[in-house]
């Protein structure tokens, strides 16, 4: 088998760039959803349902697209066509989520929002899994760990610049942060506008300059001849149950760690709202609780920005230290950021609580992906990718359906005990990993 060319710096940036706008819109998504929703009129206890579309839709369509694209080839590329189409997708569900009340004639402005929600993360996933099967086919081994930490470096970028937008715009321009009832704020709206303007964008900048090898070229670099072939007669269900066994040890770190950050998504508005401003349980339209709700887009920027930073050493890192106790150590701290935010009650003290959750949140989208990438067959790389998805969003659906509850019956609707229950399962994530997760050249 013939090895794989190595790329220079650019062409690995260029593999990932679509990932920024991608992760802009979903920064947006996961710091205004709860905020979009309680404007429309959303229970606080019933958020977490709403919040469950997400999960639901990547156990859904992300297994499709990795099989999909793994028999796939076009004159575009094999990962490049999904990454377009849910491109597109999502821009338009970014467009139209915000402006849900002018359905009011056909659908409460709820139920059309919940939909426009649910079509942004259908396509965040149709867009999320070739990409990251995009790096595993493009990279050689002795790459691939610098391959995930750009596209790591990335997605905090974008995020950055979803989770910063409705605090710069009402601050530094002055567009108006509070809305009729049943309406979202201005600032809301143009963040939307402008995210998913740059999504579109950058998609476009990775598929124009990113070629694809093409069948011949794969089979070279990766595969027999006849591999393709059988790919296509295995079953679903036989490729799941033949997954190595690092995806099953990884999936039990997952739970922890994704239960912890579903955890976050939906309540930190309402908590720091709550706990730093002190707004009273239900408030969602007061002046305080919307500055509150742009303090936590700021705060979802920083841990983002913290995550970018830590992901230009996270290479180095994990090659000296190895990639399952950098793993470990980094949900260690992750799970202390959590754990602080019940400590401090002043607004600036929170940016230290994201140092912790940044780091953590750059080796979630890293180091799974680096340890799985060389224990996968090549010509099922994207089909396994799509699976391994699983265990990202079943602690999502767990954490949707008991979420709620547990605040209503257990905090009494004290959003900050959800946070601190967020740290107790990150710090499980971090257990598991150094228990249970062995490199394949350990």
């Amino acid at each position: 088998m013939a090895q794989k060319p190595k790329l220079n710096f650019w062409q690995i940036w260029n593999l990932s760039f679509g990932f920024l706008g991608v992760q802009a819109g979903f920064a947006l998504q996961n710091a205004n959803v709860s905020r979009i929703l309680s404007n429309y009129g959303a229970d606080l206890h019933h958020l977490s349902f709403f919040w469950l579309v997400a999960p639901i839709m990547g156990l859904i369509i992300q297994p499709w697209v990795g099989a999909a694209s793994d028999r796939t080839w076009t004159r575009m590329g094999r990962r490049k066509p999904f990454i377009f189409g849910g491109a597109i997708a999502a821009t338009l569900g970014m467009f139209f989520m915000p402006n849900s009340h002018i359905a009011i004639a056909i659908l409460p402005p709820v139920i059309f929002g919940a939909i426009m929600l649910a079509l942004m993360d259908a396509s965040f996933n149709v867009t999320f899994q070739p990409f990251r099967s995009l790096v595993a086919d493009m990279t050689p081994d002795e790459q691939t760990n610098t391959g995930y930490s750009v596209q790591t470096l990335l997605i905090n970028l974008g995020a950055v610049i979803g989770s910063f937008l409705p605090y710069v715009l009402t601050n530094l321009l002055e567009v108006a942060n509070t809305a009729p009832e049943g309406q979202v704020p201005p600032s809301v709206v143009w963040s939307f506008y402008i995210g998913g303007s740059i999504l579109l964008i950058s998609v476009l900048w990775t598929v124009f300059t990113t070629k694809e090898y093409n069948p011949e070229e794969f089979k070279q670099y990766n595969q027999s001849e006849n591999t393709v072939v059988e790919t296509e007669k295995k079953s679903f269900w036989q490729t799941l149950t033949s997954m190595p066994g690092v995806m099953w040890k990884l999936a039990i770190v997952q739970f922890f760690s994704w239960f912890a950050l579903f955890a976050m998504w939906v309540y930190t508005t309402p908590a720091v709202a709550q706990h730093i401003w002190g707004t009273p349980i239900g408030d969602s339209s007061s002046p305080e609780y919307n500055e509150a709700a742009n303090w936590v887009g700021v705060l979802f920027g920083l841990y983002s920005v913290f995550a970018a930073i830590f992901a230009i050493f996270l290479d180095k890192i994990a090659n000296r230290l190895g990639r399952v106790k950098t793993y470990s150590i980094s949900l260690l701290l992750g799970a202390l950021g959590y754990l602080s935010m019940y400590v401090f009650t002043v607004q600036y003290a929170l940016i230290i609580s994201m140092v912790g959750v940044g780091i953590a949140w750059a080796a979630i989208l890293a180091m799974p992906y680096a340890i799985l990438a060389r224990s996968l067959p090549a010509d099922r790389m994207g089909v396994y990718m799509g699976i391994f998805n699983i265990t990202v969003v079943i602690p999502q659906i767990v954490s949707g359906l008991l979420l709620g509850t547990i605040l209503k019956f257990v905090f009494h609707e004290k959003a900050i005990y959800m946070i601190v229950l967020a740290g107790l399962s990150m710090l499980l994530a971090s257990a598991s990993a150094i228990l249970f997760v062995k490199e394949k050249n350990a």
